[in-house]
């Protein structure tokens, strides 16, 4: 207790209920040895603690195992060339664009429907930091790479090796620039020379005055991924050959675009509409006149959403907006399928960044906080933890790659069809499982940080919340094992064929295997392949369609889990592969296959889910009670 030259005054000492004597000096030239007393009393009303911050340091630097891929697969010239890029970009990520992002979280875009006299704008305000992260997203190619094809099939590992750096800084910038990708890959698809020579060149320049982001609209009140029973927008035939589409889109992200790609059904000479799939009919929109006003569409309101606050999500009115027909009519669902496969591994790529950005600065905190005498790095619990997690964002990482390189093989023409079987049969199984382990991963780094991992102003939380969106965004998890269903089934199992032969010459290897002491684990693995084989070449033909779909998700699980078994042996038993590869493909292969027995999925399995589900509800009351 500090001792006073003054004393305290009597209603000091009752306001605090105790003889508490406080330093209060008579005039300002107190001794230098009281303003010393004084000075630290000050820093003593705070503490003098303050726990060291987590530091973003370069993410390509710091990320060995992403490197050790792209130095397995990449010819040499090509590597050197987009080392040199991604290293430059990580030091942008940490120099500027990360604070971007942040700026963009802390102000996020509104609607101003109307002016002070009035007039409807629906002015859609949004923060500077977004605008300047357009720029950047043009300037540093991060769709034109792909397009650009200066490295031909490694283009587009180099594309999303970027996008994988910027994601979780981007202020979800990341989003339209999916969409902007999936609707330049439809485009080239489509051979329509005025796609061609008027969006597809905005939406793949890197001169940021004519770089254009593209929405898709797909979303009705009446259904989301439920596209065939739930799209209501009609398209009604103009004489000049283009079409007025009347309808309302219930959530339309990246609002901002530019253009977009939506459904409508087209309306005959009879007025009427063809209901399901068949009538549904892709449609290209310019979201804005030459005048600059909007095509007639109304901005209704913006999403008040969990997380990707950033990103301006609205619900739209489509009013005589007027439209061009992409392909032919009727054929909407599989036109706008080459779009749907890119966001989908735009999203697998913000998932296994989510997962590296969250363990980065996990770990980094780990070797700054002190808990019982020990930095955390030093308690062996925590670090088992965090391996667990690294385990689990190897394994995707490795995934998410590997599909990104034969997906650059079929941009350039050159994919096999093994591989093009490959992709259209994992592409759903990469999105829905990355997705999902990215939410395990965030919720467990989150608690690694303790109390301040719950602290808005720590900016962990906007990634935890923004991490959320990825198993819904571009189909759910049940919908993706469904539609692992549908490939199985109408390729005639040769998808799963080139599955099987994928795998197993991948841990072919004998030798190698032996010889790193992981024999054992590609001959469970082994076994695995043979017991999916077995379960979808026989349950298939026996049982009946809810079987397999009750099935679906651990049967699509246990595909992702073989398939990431065998990329991670790979990688283990090459020639640069450290003992951390070893142990990382070691323990992946020694979990159980999710995939469960026959009885899990049988009818009486799902008679009694329902009954336990709809415990003390009823089993017959719908949605009209």
């Amino acid at each position: 207790m500090l001792r006073t030259r003054h004393r305290t005054p009597v209603f000091l000492n009752q306001l605090v209920g105790c003889s508490l004597r406080l330093w209060c000096p008579a005039s300002t030239h107190a001794g230098t040895e009281g303003k010393r007393a004084a000075d630290t009393f000050r820093r003593a009303a705070r503490g003098k603690f303050f726990q060291a911050l987590p530091q973003l340091r370069n993410p390509f630097v710091e990320d060995t195992f992403v490197q050790s891929y792209l130095k397995r697969t990449m010819p040499d010239e090509v590597r050197q060339e987009v080392f040199a890029d991604l290293e430059s970009f990580g030091a942008r990520i940490c120099d500027e664009i990360d604070s971007l992002g942040r700026q963009a979280e802390e102000s996020p875009p509104y609607l101003r429907p109307y002016n002070g006299w009035g007039q409807r704008i629906d002015d859609l305000v949004i923060s500077p930091a977004w605008h300047k992260l357009h720029s950047i997203s043009a300037s540093e190619r991060l769709v034109a790479i792909a397009y650009q094809r200066k490295h031909q099939q490694w283009s587009r590992l180099h594309q999303m090796m970027k996008l994988y750096l910027f994601s979780p800084s981007s202020g979800l910038y990341s989003c339209p620039l999916a969409m902007t990708d999936g609707a330049a890959k439809l485009i080239k698809g489509t051979g329509d020379q005025f796609l061609l020579q008027r969006p597809y060149m905005h939406l793949t320049s890197d001169d940021p005055k004519h770089f254009w982001t593209s929405g898709q609209w797909m979303t009705e009140r009446g259904g989301g991924s439920d596209v065939a029973g739930g799209t209501d927008t009609v398209a009604i035939p103009q004489s000049d050959g283009t079409y007025n589409l009347h309808g309302y889109k219930w959530f339309t992200s990246a609002a901002a675009s530019n253009m977009a790609f939506t459904l409508a059904r087209v309306v005959d000479k009879n007025g009427l509409v063809t209901d399901g799939t068949k009538g549904l009919s892709l449609f290209y929109v310019e979201t804005r006149k030459d005048d600059g006003s909007y095509n007639n569409l109304e901005i209704q309101c913006l999403k008040n959403k969990l997380g990707t606050r950033q990103l301006p999500t609205a619900e739209l009115l489509l009013d005589g907006t007027c439209a061009r027909l992409v392909g032919e009519q009727g054929r909407g669902v599989p036109g706008i399928s080459p779009m749907l496969t890119i966001t989908r591994l735009h999203n697998s790529i913000a998932a296994v960044a989510g997962m590296r950005r969250f363990l980065q600065l996990s770990r980094d905190y780990s070797t700054k906080r002190m808990a019982f005498g020990s930095f955390l790095a030093d308690h062996p619990l925590h670090m088992q933890t965090l391996a667990r997690m690294e385990v689990e964002a190897r394994g995707c990482t490795l995934f998410t790659l590997e599909m990104c390189r034969l997906l650059g093989l079929d941009d350039c023409g050159m994919a096999s069809p093994t591989d093009a079987h490959l992709l259209r049969l994992l592409m759903p199984v990469l999105k829905l499982y990355t997705a999902k382990q990215a939410m395990g991963v965030a919720s467990e780094a989150l608690e690694s940080f303790g109390g301040q991992g719950y602290i808005e102003d720590t900016g962990l939380p906007t990634l935890f919340r923004d991490t959320q969106v990825l198993p819904i965004w571009e189909g759910t998890t049940n919908i993706l094992s469904l539609d692992v269903l549908r490939v199985l089934q109408k390729s005639n199992l040769e998808a799963l064929q080139s599955f099987v032969s994928c795998v197993k010459s991948r841990i072919s290897n004998t030798r190698q295997l032996e010889r790193k002491g992981l024999l054992p684990s590609s001959v469970a693995l082994g076994d695995k392949v043979d017991r999916v084989v077995s379960f979808v070449s026989s349950e298939a033909h026996q049982q009946s369609v809810s079987f397999m779909e009750a099935a679906a998700r651990d049967l699509s699980y246990s595909l992702a889990h073989i398939f990431i078994g065998a990329l991670l042996l790979e990688h283990a038993i090459s020639p640069s592969a450290m003992p951390q590869d070893v142990a990382v493909a070691t323990r992946w292969c020694t979990r159980p296959l999710p995939l469960g027995e026959k009885s899990h999925y049988l009818p009486s399995e799902h008679t009694m889910d329902l009954v336990m589900v709809m415990d003390g509800r009823g089993l017959d009351k719908r949605a009209n009670d």
